[in-house]
């Protein structure tokens, strides 16, 4: 099947392509991500991780099915390679504009639907070197069963709790520097809550913002030794339960701006961002 994507733009330029056709690796995403002045700001299938896909929503576990790609960590055994992957399949859009879209997706595995997920995107100039995309996913388990939504850590790897919203940055020779309003670097903001996580490498600073309450409360995964790559964890350490009938609703604002900002900038970026 042909792939099929949907282009974004801010202030007159292209800043994003998202691919949704065929669902690759089994899901949308966005890629390449850029600046303003064209600066790329996502990597797609990296060497170290090749089902890392620019910026999507990935989950490793959901009712033991993998959303994530790769392989599974399983307990007591690690790493495990496992016909376990599931699909997350665009069913069709609400709204699409070049500046955003309202998208309907059924995440589907073994033939059957897990989750129907309401996911609405939008773009926003914040200056003439930032904007700003808006992320918003519901999730509903429409089925009869209750189910839940698990991670390696939860499966008992050790601050591994990724799944959720996920970005991954370019890999360059220096790593990125990372910061919050409160920490610097990989140890002071990995695993720990925040409003918000900026990184920064060259010529660029993502900074990344829980636009909800329920958003906030959730720990940012952060690495920036091993490869560069910030998400907002769903199942950091428990197992988030999805009812029957029950919708997880989550709001991710990224800011892509030229340079490195500093820690006053961002914040004041982010306050821009998060009230527009």
């Amino acid at each position: 099947m042909t792939a099929s994507s949907a282009l974004l733009s801010c202030a007159g330029r292209p800043v994003g392509r998202y691919t949704y056709l065929p669902a690759t690796e089994g899901r949308p995403y966005f890629h390449p991500v850029t600046t303003l002045a064209g600066v790329p700001v996502t990597e797609e299938r990296p060497a170290d991780h090749l089902h890392h896909l620019g910026t999507s929503i990935a989950v490793p576990d959901v009712a033991g099915h993998n959303f994530w790609g790769g392989r599974t960590f399983v307990r007591g055994q690690g790493p495990t390679a496992l016909d376990n992957h599931g699909i997350q399949r665009h069913l069709g859009w609400k709204l699409r504009d070049s500046d955003g879209f309202v998208e309907e997706l059924s995440w589907v595995a073994d033939d059957t639907e897990l989750l129907r997920e309401h996911r609405t995107v939008a773009v926003a100039e914040l200056s003439g070197t930032a904007w700003a995309l808006d992320f918003s996913f519901s999730l509903t388990n429409r089925g009869s069963d209750d189910l839940s939504i698990g991670s390696p850590a939860t499966n008992g790897r050790p601050g591994a709790g990724y799944g959720g919203f996920f970005w991954r940055a370019p890999k360059e020779p220096a790593a990125p520097a990372v910061f919050s309003g409160v920490g610097d670097g990989e140890e002071a903001v990995h695993g720990r809550v925040a409003d918000w996580v900026a990184m920064t490498g060259d010529g660029w600073t993502l900074v990344f913002a829980g636009a909800t309450d329920e958003t906030r409360r959730d720990p940012w995964f952060v690495r920036t030794a091993q490869y560069p790559g910030v998400g907002s964890s769903l199942a950091a350490a428990e197992r988030l339960p999805v009812p029957a009938g029950a919708t997880v609703v989550r709001r991710v604002i990224t800011v892509i701006a030229d340079g490195r900002l500093d820690r006053e900038t961002a914040a004041t970026y982010v306050r821009r961002a998060v009230t527009a």
